[in-house]
């Protein structure tokens, strides 16, 4: 639009109808400019509730940090399955093994906080990693956000079944006896922490051989090339059913309901070998609240069934039902325990 010879700014946009020349016609023309903002603001924001209350509409993916085949892997693929029965959609399985987790959750730290990528890991070994690492590529406490609580684990003591040894006593004998001459496995930051405060505990001088899988470790301790390994308790329990492995303790304070036969390094005579892990669904801190308590309800509802109370006790764990507010703070106490567990295990972050 050209302006006239002298003509002002505003009688300009006034000849044109878009502003009136007059003070009251400013204040109209800034109060319909203030309501078309909230309007469009108002509408996005809707737009967005209505896509959180929808929750989910396409392909959840249940990252994990373990290799196909491994314990835990099996324990994600279960409830992949259960919740793509509750969901309605497709939920997939990721496997992105290595760092000792860090790939995987990183990976879903980084992704779109929208709750199509949730990582589903020992949450116990994710507050490890702050403190077995110089430099841990992301802040777990900060970055992730626990929606679910799932279970509570006890690492497990295992040898194999051709072993001599029948309870703690006498591996710890046996183990003195073969000095640096003895090894035992593990595959996790769990099992290697609690295999440096057992041998501390019992002043074994036994050789830690590290794993990159719990199904690595098994030809080498049924060969007898190690004597005894620290396994998460799906695995081990997997063996014990199929004959290949006896279990001489397990790391919880009290027996577990899910393994009452077993027990625990207290009662062997190591009372301060207490290592308790637990597993959760986990999404970005980002994460908007109603698909956060979307996520918790699905996870709840999928541990209230039988049958998966059936499955988690067939593999050495208890049901662990949280709030994500509970499971959040459960998180921070625990970075705050490993930094404690990783100095009294005397290992020097990598």
């Amino acid at each position: 639009m050209i302006a006239a010879e002298g003509e002002t700014h505003d009688a300009r946009f006034a000849r044109a109808g878009e502003l009136p020349e007059t003070e009251q016609g400013r204040k109209s023309m800034l109060l319909r400019r203030i309501f078309l903002a909230l309007s469009v603001a108002g509408m996005t924001s809707a737009a967005a509730f209505a896509q959180q209350a929808a929750y989910p509409t396409n392909t959840i993916t249940l990252v994990t940090g373990f290799p196909a085949g491994s314990g835990s892997d099996i324990l994600v693929r279960y409830f992949g399955k259960e919740l793509q029965s509750l969901a309605k959609q497709t939920v997939i399985v990721e496997n992105k093994a290595g760092a000792a987790g860090n790939i995987a959750a990183e990976y879903v730290a980084r992704s779109k906080p929208d709750g199509y990528n949730i990582y589903v890991h020992a949450a116990s070994s994710v507050a490890a990693n702050m403190h077995l690492f110089k430099k841990p590529p992301l802040d777990v406490a900060k970055d992730l956000q626990i929606a679910a609580t799932i279970n509570q684990q006890a690492f497990m003591l295992i040898v194999p079944v051709t072993s001599p040894f029948k309870n703690v006593a006498e591996l710890v004998n046996g183990m003195t006896e073969k000095g640096d001459k003895g090894s035992y496995a593990q595959s996790n930051t769990t099992g290697r922490v609690m295999g440096r405060m057992f041998t501390d505990a019992t002043k074994l001088q036994t050789v830690a051989i590290s794993y990159k899988t719990d199904t690595d470790i098994l030809n080498d301790l049924q060969s007898g090339v190690i004597d005894f390994a620290m396994m998460n308790p799906v695995f081990a329990l997997a063996q014990v059913r199929e004959g290949r492995a006896r279990i001489l303790a397990v790391s919880t304070p009290e027996r577990l309901k899910a393994a009452p036969d077993y027990p625990t390094f207290a009662e062997a005579g190591i009372p301060d070998l207490v290592m308790l892990s637990w597993f959760a669904a986990m999404v970005p801190a980002a994460t908007p609240r109603p698909v956060i308590d979307q996520i918790n309800a699905y996870f709840k509802e999928i541990l209230a069934k039988p049958e998966t109370v059936k499955f988690l006790t067939e593999n050495g764990g208890d049901p662990f039902i949280t709030s994500p507010q509970e499971g959040q703070q459960l998180l921070v106490k625990q970075v705050e325990d490993w930094a404690r567990y990783v100095k009294m295990a005397g290992i020097e972050p990598q």
